[in-house]
């Protein structure tokens, strides 16, 4: 089980997020706390493993937090105020989460949470050609599932934005999240060039999907997904070309 602490200086904020921790049995509650300081050092003495942290408290903010704590564990941000998500992500944080937080959006970040903590087993002997499965000329891939002749057909227009995470990538749409063991390079030149792009070294997205832009953060859906400093000039010329 990961277990995990709330971080909240507000009370019924944090009580929000135990209830969600509480629903699922991959996870065990710690505890939940209004104080940053307090979470801090349940976190050095070596007793949690993913941290719920409100990205503005008083005196030490969950960017403060994330510094000081370095890699002894790992965070899901939460806040009101999608303009902190890019120097979350630059902290390795694993998600972003917007308040109010659905009980969906939660377990969504607890999945890659999850991944992270117990990732899947590397697919042997396989080549890139049968890990994947691309289609010149349609409109849709084959993506290789989780036992060895399992492969998923994916529509390009289904495909919301892809998440990497180290050797393997998660592709999200609107009904599912698909998970494979390729890179996110691997991926990037599969699909097409003039429909996705890649905005961070962790993040392809389909452009066509892309809701709102605020500064560095991208919303797709309710998901917020950073521009990263190496992609963002090509980024913003193409959004200002599709004006």
């Amino acid at each position: 089980m990961i277990r995990c602490i709330a971080v909240d200086d507000e009370a019924y904020a944090s009580e929000i997020l135990a209830t969600h921790i509480r629903k699922l049995p991959s996870l065990e509650l710690v505890g939940t706390t209004t104080n940053a300081f307090e979470a801090l050092a349940m976190v050095q003495e070596g007793k949690v493993d993913l941290v719920f942290l409100d990205i503005q408290m008083p005196e030490l903010t969950g960017i403060q937090f994330l510094k000081i704590c370095g890699q002894k564990c790992k965070v899901i941000l939460t806040t009101a105020y999608p303009e902190y998500a890019l120097e979350g992500f630059e902290h390795d944080v694993i998600d972003y989460l917007l308040k109010p937080i659905s009980f969906e959006r939660f377990y969504k970040a607890v999945q890659k949470a999850e991944l992270l903590f117990h990732p899947p087993a590397p697919v042997v002997n396989e080549t890139i050609e049968t890990i994947a499965l691309p289609a010149p000329g349609t409109d849709y891939m084959f993506i290789k599932g989780e036992s060895k002749n399992k492969f998923i057909k994916v529509n390009y227009d289904d495909i919301l934005y892809v998440e990497g995470l180290k050797n393997y990538i998660s592709v999200f749409t609107a009904k599912e999240r698909i998970i494979t063991y390729l890179t996110l390079r691997e991926m990037e030149l599969y699909l097409p060039k003039n429909r996705f792009l890649r905005v961070h070294k962790s993040y392809i997205v389909a452009i066509d999907k892309i809701r709102m832009i605020d500064g560095n953060s991208i919303f797709i859906n309710e998901n917020v997904i950073p521009v990263g400093e190496t992609y963002r000039e090509e980024f913003f010329k193409i959004i200002r070309e599709t004006k």
